[in-house]
């Protein structure tokens, strides 16, 4: 299936916030919204919702779990009991509710930067403090990142609580190899860590990488985790409000459906009806979405080699978002200030992401080609200014 970027015109009628934070003089890139059109299943299936007006509470109803379940079955060969999810309302609320019942107020909380912004957030949203284990660079394999398994030991042992892992890992793009997530969660084991795993991107991971959800991989990845995951990102749905919970292990079953019903009803209808058609019936709109997203990663190392050589660039194996190091342009600390300012290109300032992202921006190429040459063309015109 050939899935294409609507034009400007129609996107600009849109009313999120990719398309009302800023001017129509203004290219956005920057929040994690695809250009594409609405999955012909997933729009069938709320068009039949209306047509029934089933617009009511959401009720006692496991289709959406099932069809998960499935979707991991089929797509990653991971065996999901549907009795060990629940749903609520996106990942967020997925990450700060499982913090909260794995940790005390005050307990020191790992992640591994340049991450998703909100992390900083999430986490003392959920009582803890924020301790980064930043990412080595010059990972194998030519990934160029890997996680820095001495400095995990080292924050766990010093008494950390939880590791809150990106999986893949935003906004690098980044496939985290099966042996490097054992290892985790061997580690997480021996010091009694708590893993909370973020896979809202893993449905879009590139065709040359293979995704590992962290709870398939070890006994011990399944005692001390829980897993996020959500329709949100792979088929653009994150305003429909639908996420799960994710467990292997009964005690962390037990704990996740011990949660307050409310936690479980502010799931919107309309969203476990999306998400549940996503699972079921998208995966035909969602490869040929990643076929368009792969040719933009493409033509993004092709525009940037010819125009911004000296922008810095690995392409990503997950998602479709660009981690570009604007260094050695000496455009200071934020060059994404500057690229709104004068490019008129929305991207997000890699400061947003850690200490790490100074002088890097984060750039959304789930876009028309014609939309991400013009933006590369607006930004290369700064280069030659006085």
């Amino acid at each position: 299936m050939t899935v294409e970027a609507e034009p400007l015109s129609r996107l600009r009628q849109r009313t999120s916030e990719k398309w009302r934070a800023y001017p129509d003089d203004v290219l956005p890139l920057f929040v994690a919204e695809m250009d594409y059109p609405l999955a012909p299943p997933i729009a069938e299936a709320l068009h039949a919702a209306v047509d029934r007006s089933d617009t009511g509470y959401i009720g006692p109803d496991d289709r959406t779990q099932r069809a998960f379940a499935a979707y991991a079955g089929q797509r990653w060969g991971w065996e999901v009991d549907p009795a060990k999810t629940r749903t609520t309302t996106d990942v967020g609320v997925v990450i700060v509710e499982s913090l909260r019942m794995l940790i005390e107020p005050g307990d020191r909380v790992v992640v591994t930067t340049p991450v998703y912004p909100p992390f900083f957030d999430f986490i003392p949203e959920a009582g803890g403090v924020v301790e980064e284990v930043p990412l080595l660079e010059g990972g194998t394999d030519g990934r160029g990142w890997a996680i820095d398994l001495a400095g995990l030991e080292r924050a766990f042992a010093g008494g950390a609580k939880a590791f809150l892992l990106c999986n893949p890992h935003n906004p690098l793009g980044l496939v985290h190899p099966r042996e490097e997530l054992e290892a985790v969660a061997a580690l997480a084991a021996h010091h009694g860590v708590r893993v909370v795993s973020d896979e809202v991107h893993a449905p879009l991971t590139h065709s040359d990488a293979t995704f590992t959800p962290f709870l398939s991989v070890s006994d011990d990845a399944r005692r001390v985790g829980i897993a996020a995951h959500a329709a949100s990102k792979a088929w653009n749905l994150a305003g429909l409000k639908c996420a799960l919970f994710v467990t292997a292990a009964p005690e962390l079953a037990e704990r996740i459906h011990s949660l307050p019903i409310e936690v479980e009803v502010r799931t919107s209808l309309f969203g476990r009806i999306a998400t549940e058609s996503a699972y079921r019936s998208g995966q035909e709109w969602l490869d040929g979405a990643l076929t368009a997203i792969e040719s933009n990663r493409e033509l993004l190392a092709i525009l940037l080699t010819d125009r911004l050589p000296r922008v810095r660039y690995r392409e990503p194996h997950a998602s479709y978002l660009a981690w570009l190091d604007f260094r050695e342009l000496g455009w200071g600390d934020d060059p994404a200030a500057r690229i709104l300012e004068e490019a008129k290109v929305a991207v997000n300032p890699g400061t947003d992401f850690g200490a790490q992202g100074a002088g890097f921006v984060r750039l959304n190429f789930a876009c028309s080609p014609e939309v991400l040459t013009e933006a590369i063309d607006r930004i290369e015109a700064l280069t030659r200014r006085a």
